[in-house]
């Protein structure tokens, strides 16, 4: 037997399920989005890849390409390489800048990454396009931010576009659609431990 709570409940929901379905009923419009995952805290590849693993789902062909990662086997990977119809690669990066200390090297890679992408911008089967720590590189300039954003106003109008790093820049934020800021709250590794599989990589 429902309680007077529980028809005060009722009531309640029924009432934002009302407004809910109002709002949704007003958006109307479908597009390829820009969206950029920054911020000190950790996730904004995992993020990125969650939708990645989302578009498989859906049976989208997908795009990644990693400017400042090398070469070392994530977990992530034998996964994906399992969908070599849906899901192309291309693992760019040479690490990251403290580790290569050349910065020609930086931007020879970042800029051999950069082509790779516009390869796939140009793909009309590339439904989503992960451009994986590009923030990075924007960040140290080893890649002109104008190509990239001149790049992103001009693409296909149904291609999802995904940039992640820190430190994205103010005009990239702008031109998003959807920005999400990681922030940093705990971190295993301020307490002395290592990146561990399955977490970290």
């Amino acid at each position: 037997m429902s309680t007077e709570e529980d028809v005060r409940h009722h009531d309640k929901k029924a009432r934002i399920k009302e407004a809910k379905d109002k709002l949704y009923a007003s958006k109307t419009i479908e597009k390829g989005l820009i969206a950029v995952h920054t911020g000190k805290g950790k996730g904004k590849s995992t993020a990125a890849l969650g939708m990645v693993m989302r578009c498989i789902g859906h049976g989208m062909k997908v795009g990644i390409v990693q400017f400042v990662k090398g070469a070392r086997q994530t977990g992530e990977r034998p996964v994906l390489d399992r969908f070599p119809e849906l899901v192309t690669i291309k693992v760019m990066g040479d690490g990251f800048t403290w580790e290569t200390q050349d910065r020609q090297r930086d931007i020879a890679s970042a800029n051999a990454a950069w082509q790779e992408a516009l390869a796939m911008m140009a793909d009309p089967e590339i439904r989503f396009l992960l451009l994986d720590e590009i923030n990075i590189v924007l960040r140290d300039d080893t890649l002109p931010l104008d190509d990239v954003l001149e790049a992103l106003s001009t693409k296909r109008p149904d291609l999802h576009v995904v940039l992640t790093g820190r430190n994205a820049p103010e005009r990239l934020i702008e031109m998003a659609d959807l920005c999400t800021e990681m922030t940093l709250v705990k971190h295993p590794f301020r307490a002395g431990v290592r990146g561990q599989a399955g977490i970290e990589f």
